[in-house]
């Protein structure tokens, strides 16, 4: 495990009534890409805003590059943020952006960031205000790989995008990091997507987080366990029950593992179907604990 980029310890921000984080900690480590997941409104777009000095938090600290983001240049030249909802000035044209990138980020690509617009066919003289959603998240995106940023954050700029432009922006985002490694921060809810690029998950529900661990760990450990409802019951009596459904007779069990080799043992002989659960199906799992009977 490389040395942190990001540290984050007990970190509070509520908004009025509102507890958008709850004594969150984690870290970002260097030459990862590490995935923020989670539902809309979990409170990864107020975590990213605090790590980039754009909000403050109420409490807990923060480390970016070893020290304070807010107000803070040396830290923040290293940080490229991108997000969803990212704003323009109104009377600015793409290739006017790309120029501004290019005089605040020092590590910037101008021939990489060509390549980029060539890829999404992205028009250098338009206005901003004139492009459509998805040509507007293609400039975020372009921005956001162009910088080279040692730290780059994507807040889901890419949800305007169609599938085959978002599968466009995946493949060059692992290829320029293979050739140059940084640190890459991808907040999304499409989890199935960036399933294969990320190292880390770290998982945030209602502002809390409910999984920070290594994405190839995460893979297959939880288990669906399903059958009988009572035989589904007697195998996971004393195990971490993620998700449970029942029907009638039958039910169905996501269980937070690996399943020990006794317990696989117990329910193949209780005839109980044991099938693996992808990162998205233990993500759900993880972020809707809960039992559902009919």
């Amino acid at each position: 495990m490389t040395a942190p980029v990001v540290s984050v310890r007990n970190v509070r921000k509520s908004f009025r009534d509102v507890d958008a984080l709850v004594d969150v900690s984690f870290d970002v480590h260097e030459h990862a890409i590490h995935g923020l997941l989670g539902r809309n409104g979990a409170g990864k777009t107020t975590l990213l805003q605090i790590l980039t000095g754009q909000q403050w938090a109420d409490g807990g600290e923060v480390s970016v590059f070893g020290g304070s983001p807010f107000e803070n240049d040396a830290v923040l030249r290293d940080v490229c943020f991108v997000k969803e909802s990212q704003r323009y000035p109104d009377d600015f044209r793409v290739g006017q952006v790309l120029d501004a990138a290019a005089a605040i980020l020092p590590r910037w690509d101008e021939t990489f960031a060509r390549d980029l617009m060539a890829d999404f066919d992205l028009p250098r003289r338009r206005k901003v205000k004139k492009l459509s959603r998805g040509m507007t998240s293609a400039l975020g995106v372009v921005v956001g790989l162009a910088s080279r940023a040692p730290l780059t954050l994507f807040d889901e700029p890419y949800l305007g995008l169609d599938a085959v432009s978002r599968q466009l922006f995946y493949d060059r985002l692992l290829a320029d990091y293979a050739e140059h490694p940084r640190t890459v921060v991808l907040s999304t809810h499409l989890i199935d997507e960036v399933a294969d690029l990320v190292d880390r998950v770290v998982v945030v529900d209602g502002g809390r987080i409910v999984v920070d661990d290594d994405a190839e760990g995460l893979r297959g450990r939880a288990v669906t366990i399903s059958g009988r409802a009572d035989s589904v019951a007697d195998v996971t009596t004393g195990l971490s029950v993620l998700h449970h459904e029942s029907m009638g007779s039958m039910a169905r069990s996501t269980v937070d593992g690996p399943l020990a080799d006794a317990a696989l043992a117990a329910a193949r002989a209780a005839g109980l179907s044991v099938e693996p659960v992808s990162l998205q199906q233990f993500v759900v799992a993880s972020t809707t604990r809960r039992k559902v009977s009919s």
